[in-house]
Parts: C-alpha cells; structure tokens; sequence
C-alpha cells in the first residue's frame, strides 16, 4: 500500500499487513512514519494512492464496497461540550437513527463498561482528563465493532492513568474479542498491551519489522515488573533505534 498526499509528500511505501480477527497489534514508530496516515486509511477517513484494503469478514453496501464495523479512539476525546457523558456515547447511535430509548440503554452499558457507571449525566468539564477518554472510547464501544482503532488515546494522560486505562483495555478487549488497531510512540506500552508490534521508519513511512509478544494474557503488574517483560522493551527498542537511524 502505499499513500502519496496532492503535495507530493510520499506517507507511506510498500506497506502489507495481515491483521487477524482479534488481533491486538499495535503501529509504533517515530514521528512522521505514518502511523497515524495509516490508521486513517484503515477507518477509511483517506483513500491509498495504490494498493487496497481486503475486508474478507465486512459487509457490503449496494454497490459491493466493503464496510466493516469499525470504532475509531482519537488522540483527543473529541467530546462535544455542551452534551452529557450519556448523549456524547449515544451520538453515533442517534445518527443511525436508532430509538432513543434504546440507544440511551446502549450508551449507559457502554459507559458502565468502561467504569463510568453514575456518570451518564456529567458534562466533559466535570470530567478529569481520564474519564474523557474512557466516555471517547465508550463512544467508539456503543456500536459493537468488529475492529477498534486507536491513535495515541493515552499520549496525554498521567502514567498511573494510562496504566490503569491499558488494563481495562485489555480487559473489554480479552470481553469483547474485537480486533485492535492501536497507535503508540511508547515501546513499554506497545509491549504490554500486544500480541505483535510493527515497527515503521520515516520518510517514506514503511514497516520495517515485525515482533511478536508471545507473553499470556491476562496481563499484570506482575508482568509488566518481569525480566520477560524487560526483555521484551529491550529487543522493541533495538528495533525502534533500527528504524530510526534507518
């Protein structure tokens, strides 16, 4: 696959990925290697310039393109201010036109899987920096997808949050058995939350290794403080130092 943007910028070369159905993979790389870019095409928010997306298990719309079932998790909550944690989850519902009875059930069973039980009539401003990002990805839960991106969600968060957050992630994931798409600039946090990391460079962005995380879920503290996992962000790391040099 490969993405080249009107002003002749070449984002992406020769970039082939299998993704399994519950697959965790995580994209990481440097600023720059089109990671993001990448994710974006796989939403379907940007077209490739050559190359193409296989939906084997997607439905179709009437004119035979596939359209799988997709929850997208941005940077930044995105939240709509002036909407309650409730009505912001029930967005996507409410635009497929679904009863509104319904789609605010669905919405407060999201928000309860996310740990947000109670909150469904907090408005963003009450809501610390964490929270919004769990009703974000409530919102992106609401619809049942098939596959979740996620770009950096937790960049911006505290390390005790962002750990906290990776573990219910892996949790509704393990629930859920959706396949994961998830966007990092951090080796520690790729390594614990993967089954595989793919490793880009930059200018053009490629993928430039493979590495499979062969440690069990669930995972732990326990984990996250073991020699496997040391060794684990080590060889990660090498790769990474590799693909930026390269």
């Amino acid at each position: 696959m490969e993405k080249r943007f009107r002003n002749g910028t070449l984002a992406l070369r020769g970039v082939d990925l299998d993704i399994g159905r519950g697959d965790f993979l995580s994209l990481l790389g440097p600023s720059g290697c089109g990671k993001s870019t990448l994710l974006r095409i796989l939403a379907g928010l940007i077209e490739p310039s050559a190359g193409s997306l296989d939906w084997p298990m997607a439905v179709h719309d009437s004119r035979g393109a596939a359209k799988p079932k997709l929850g997208f998790v941005f940077q930044e909550p995105t939240l709509l201010p002036w909407a309650t944690a409730l009505a912001n989850v029930a967005l996507p519902l409410r635009l497929e036109g679904m009863a509104r009875s319904e789609r605010e059930h669905r919405a407060a069973t999201a928000l309860a899987r996310v740990g947000l039980a109670g909150f469904e009539t907090a408005y963003p401003r009450a809501l610390s920096g964490g929270m919004k990002m769990r009703v974000s990805i409530a919102r992106a839960l609401v619809t049942s997808p098939d596959i979740l991106l996620m770009d950096e969600p937790f960049a911006a968060l505290d390390e005790i949050t962002r750990f906290r957050l990776n573990n219910d992630l892996l949790s509704i994931w393990q629930e859920a058995g959706f396949t994961v798409v998830f966007v990092t600039h951090s080796v520690f946090e790729s390594v614990y939350l993967s089954e595989r990391v793919v490793v880009m460079a930059a200018r053009p962005g490629r993928v430039v290794r493979e590495i499979a995380i062969a440690a069990p879920y669930p995972r732990d503290e326990a984990f996250r403080t073991s020699a496997e996992y040391a060794a684990l962000c080590r060889t990660v790391s090498l790769c990474l130092g590799e693909a930026i040099a390269a």
